[in-house]
């Protein structure tokens, strides 16, 4: 770390947190918000720890960004606008620095707002915000699954089917062939965690139990990614959000794409056997008030909305223990794969192993024949290379990893990573007169349906989001004095999410560690016209709503007060760019990359799941969708695996166990 961080590169690093998060001098300021810089809480040396870790080229891009900056005086600008000058000039002159920037301001801003004291759990500016941090205490409940802990350098293991991933898709064909007599393996690349894990802390669940530790851009700038990465998948930490796939989805899947009977009753019957196994419920849904503003505001429009239905146990829930929901359910009420499917499965006799990443499928003249994994031990780091031998593999690691699976193996044909699908959103602040308590209640409780079908089978939906304080601000791109006069705001900020299905899509490809890189731009009028109108309608919820300001996301982003033009900041917004250095866009729902459908060429897996190059490898995630769902898709994904199970339930077995030799581990990061 000295080798890397010269004097003049920390002066520099502590003059960006600086300005990012500048003291500012305010007659009213009682819990000291406002006087309060990055460096006076150590956020410099945070960022500094966080570069460390990168692997060299990244470390490598920010040296040279802050040699910059040095060069260019910012340590010494007399004013905080003369610093901002800076960062905006170099912005502009260079789309990486630029892309550097914008990072290390979200960092920034993330470790400022969202990281606790260590002793007290707490984080200075969370009173300003009327944030409470954790307040749950924690289950002492023993884990129900005991994971299997392989030992030494290598380890063969012996199995019917080998699950990779225990998601939405991997744990319900897990528990269903498992309970079925098949003799199952599940790897799981994330680690194991309950709620006697969970402290209601975003910055130690983005650590711990999200891909590649929590929100991530993808390689172009265009869209800011989160997924989970856990035992249980995205469903430990999703909201509970279960919505049956629409009509004209499912139309669409078996019109063009060949998935025969999922347009009927046979996939009605698939959907509800899902629902009840979760543990489905309207029961356990209380609206916070931010979201009974929105509502407020949907109504007065004459817009069609709804209460959300979870999966949740009604005995265990409460509303405080829900709103830290994305970080685990500290009240154990989730109904997650790991207390279901999972579960299922490991009473049936699967072997279940954790923090083991799938390296290649093993195949031998067209066929699976195992899985080549590598097991982490988290205390020292010591690795066990993992040999399943299998003549079946499901791919259902999620719709980044599973693609970036098959690349890595060279099986799956020409569209493999092509179709990478996302639910692309908008967020829109609304400043209000009451403390709205966001962080408070299911994140999703109430949904908009007004716009959910523009005609064409493509429409987005209106929702609220979990509220941390981390992840909220540095969302923000504003810096400086700006941006401490809107996050000043948050105790009385309603963000409403404008989240579009997306009939465009990206492409997942591999780097030269062979990990995946996401690229993703919106081009397609479709998409562009949904996201310009869940912009609009987000805006429009909030002024009806009594909303005293609006707020939208992004660079050069208008904002409009009581009173302005209302007209004239909707049309300023709809034209921001829908990319890196516009208009902010984010997912939480990958899909694609995988797809299943008739045609070899577009598509990697038949109608049923079933790899078209390779038999015996079978795609049981996200990733086999043939387009965006359009609703949040757990209870898609459940219910596409579970047709998936009952089709490799019905196919001849294929008894061969045997294989090549495993091959030599990739690198890993």
């Amino acid at each position: 770390m000295e080798e890397l961080f010269t004097e003049s590169r920390r002066t520099a690093l502590r003059a960006l947190c600086d300005t990012v998060v500048p003291r500012v001098e305010r007659d009213d300021d009682p819990d000291g918000f406002w006087a309060r810089a990055a460096s006076d809480q150590g956020v410099d040396r945070a960022v500094e720890e966080f570069i460390a870790g990168l692997p060299e080229p990244q470390q490598a891009g920010l040296a040279q960004l802050l040699d910059a900056l040095d060069g260019l005086g910012l340590a010494q600008a007399p004013s905080q606008s003369s610093r901002e000058e800076i960062l905006r000039s170099l912005s502009l002159a260079s789309s990486q620095a630029a892309a550097g920037i914008g990072s290390l301001a979200a960092l920034t801003t993330m470790i400022h707002y969202g990281a606790p004291d260590p002793q007290t759990q707490s984080n200075p500016n969370w009173a300003r915000f009327g944030y409470p941090g954790p307040t749950i205490a924690r289950s002492t409940a023993a884990k129900p699954i005991e994971p299997l802990v392989p030992e030494g350098d290598e380890v063969t293991l012996e199995a019917d089917v080998c699950v990779v991933g225990s998601g939405a898709g991997g744990g319900v064909i897990a528990g269903l062939l498992a309970q079925r007599g098949q003799d199952v393996v599940v790897l799981e690349a994330g680690g194991y965690y309950t709620e006697s894990d969970f402290a209601q802390l975003e910055l130690k669940a983005f650590n711990e139990m999200y891909w590649r530790g929590g929100p991530q851009p993808t390689a172009d700038g265009n869209l800011g990614i989160l997924a989970g990465a856990a035992l249980g998948g995205g469903t430990v930490v999703n909201w509970t959000n279960c919505l049956r796939t629409p009509p004209w989805v499912r139309e669409l899947w078996a019109r063009e794409f060949g998935l025969e009977g999922v347009d009927g009753p046979e996939f009605d019957r698939l959907t509800d056997a899902v629902l009840e196994r979760i543990g489905a419920t309207d029961q356990a849904t209380d609206l916070s008030p931010a979201q009974e503003k929105m509502k407020l505001g949907a109504e007065r429009l004459g817009w069609r909305g709804r209460q959300v239905v979870r999966n949740a146990d009604v005995e265990k829930y409460t509303p405080e223990a829900a709103g830290y929901m994305g970080y685990g359910d500290p009240a154990g009420a989730k109904r997650s794969n790991d207390k279901t499917w999972l579960l299922d499965a490991y009473e049936a006799g699967a072997r279940i192993l954790v923090r083991t990443k799938a390296q290649r499928i093993l195949t031998e003249d067209g066929h699976a024949t195992g899985v080549a994994a590598v097991y982490t031990d988290p205390a020292s780091g010591a690795r066990t290379q993992v040999t399943v031998r299998a003549p079946r593999v499901v791919a259902a690691c999620g719709a980044i990893e599973s693609p970036a699976l098959l690349l890595r193996s060279g099986i799956g044909g020409p569209a493999v990573g092509d179709h990478w699908l996302n639910h692309a959103a908008v967020a829109v602040i609304g400043v209000y007169d009451e403390d709205v308590r966001q962080w408070w209640g299911p994140p999703h409780a109430w949904q908009c349906h007004e716009f959910e079908d523009a005609g064409d089978g493509f429409g987005f939906l209106i929702e609220g989001i979990q509220w941390g304080p981390g992840q909220i601000c540095s969302g923000v791109s504003l810096v400086g004095r700006e941006h401490k006069e809107l996050i000043a705001e948050l105790r009385h900020a309603v963000i409403a999410v404008g989240r579009a299905q997306m009939r465009g899509h990206g492409r997942i490809t591999l780097d030269e560690n062979g990990e995946a890189v996401l690229h993703y731009a919106v081009t397609d009028p479709a998409d562009e016209r949904d996201l310009r109108g869940a912009l609009e309608a987000c805006i429009r919820m909030h002024e009806a709503a009594g909303a005293r300001a609006i707020y939208t996301i992004g660079a050069g982003a208008p904002r409009w007060r009581r009173g302005d033009d209302l007209e004239a900041f909707i049309a300023r917004a709809r034209r921001l760019p829908l990319r890196a250095g516009g208009q902010g866009l984010f997912s939480a729902h990958q899909m694609g990359g995988c797809r299943m459908g008739a045609d070899p060429q577009a598509s990697v897996a038949d109608p049923r799941g079933e790899l078209h190059d390779t038999k015996g490898v079978w795609v049981g995630d996200a990733s086999a969708f043939p387009t965006a769902v359009g609703v949040n898709p757990m209870v898609s994904i459940m219910a596409l695996a579970h047709r998936t199970a009952d089709a490799m339930t019905a196919a001849p077995a294929d008894a061969r166990r045997e294989t090549t030799a495993p091959p030599a581990p990739l690198a890993t990061t």
